[in-house]
């Protein structure tokens, strides 16, 4: 049997990452890195803590003695919509450098749109010289961000510093100093005044194939850029790629920005890969530091076995 303090760590990774993050990482204390094929039939009874990024199916039938689970991401349907739980809390990853770099990229994203990047980037492929004008300012476009969590509240503060009009949307009221916010019922309000719609919300069923044609119609037409920009950083599952190729074909949106997907890898014949105003990442955002992820983990195990409350704990009935 495994030791009772140790932790089992599944993450599907880059395995070099892992490995050299493990190296200091959770001193003193046993570690079960699942990556290692000598660990693959090893006994998990016992071991109390599991770090995972989609996990082994059967990880948690053979660790049956768990006390918390972490996701190795701030997301967590990879766990919560693909494995049947245990009753354990459940604790996202929350830290300032997986926050600052999805800000990071999606504040590149809204400049890229607003100084005309992708349009510029053509014309250098062609030998073209010609400015385009007027050249809109960031305090004409108005940018929507949904989603107020830890992420969506650093976009927010991030763009106001580089000057666009910023409001937000979350299913709940929340309260953010010199921001107006909507929640469930003011959702066509916020899209009527929206002309970059950023999203960060987390994957449930209420949010599964929310962005589609109707709310892509529901954006403001016209505006600053011409027309709308959708940029979704959150999760592949909220969006309907059909109905993107739709809008950015008939003009409904103008460009896009896209970092997940229904389905990732994104297929090579899916025609968003073909569609010079759409920006492409794969998934890579706010790739996790996997030290960062440890050090997470290790304070709230501290924090755990000292009787204090875990931090970031998972709602599992909203699901985030």
């Amino acid at each position: 049997m495994p030791d009772q303090n140790a932790v089992v760590i599944d993450l599907k990774f880059a395995r070099s990452g892992v490995v050299e993050a493990l190296k200091t990482a959770f001193p003193g204390r046993p570690v079960i890195d699942m990556g290692d094929p000598a660990n693959a039939g090893r006994d998990l009874s016992g071991a109390p803590y599991a770090v995972v990024w989609k996990p082994d199916p059967s990880l948690f039938d053979r660790a049956r003695d768990l006390k918390v689970i972490f996701s190795g991401g701030a997301g967590v349907d990879h766990i919560l919509s693909a494995y049947t739980l245990p009753d354990l809390p459940v604790v996202r990853f929350v830290d300032r450098s997986l926050t600052d770099r999805m800000s990071e990229w999606v504040v590149l994203q809204c400049l890229t749109h607003l100084r005309g990047v992708l349009a510029y980037a053509r014309q250098q492929r062609e030998r073209v010289w010609n400015e385009f004008s007027p050249q809109p300012e960031a305090r004409d476009v108005t940018v929507g961000v949904m989603g107020l969590g830890v992420l969506g509240e650093d976009a927010v503060r991030k763009l106001k510093v580089m000057g666009f009009d910023v409001i937000g949307w979350s299913r709940r009221k929340r309260e953010i100093e010199g921001v107006e916010t909507f929640d469930a019922g003011g959702i066509d309000a916020f899209l009527g005044r929206t002309d970059i719609l950023v999203g960060l919300l987390p994957l449930t069923p209420d949010t599964r194939g929310l962005y589609n044609a109707s709310l892509f119609s529901r954006l403001r037409q016209g505006g600053a850029l011409g027309g709308p920009v959708f940029i979704n950083a959150g999760r592949g599952g909220s969006q309907v790629e059909a109905d993107i190729v739709t809008a950015l074909e008939a003009g409904t949106l103008v460009a896009a920005s896209l970092d997940v997907f229904e389905q990732e890898p994104l297929s090579p014949e899916s025609p968003l890969w073909g569609l010079d105003n759409v920006v492409i990442t794969p998934h890579a955002a706010a790739a996790s530091d996997v030290s960062a992820l440890f050090r997470h983990v290790e304070r709230q195990i501290a924090r755990f076995e000292s009787g204090e409350s875990l931090e970031h704990v998972v709602d599992r009935t909203a699901g985030y």
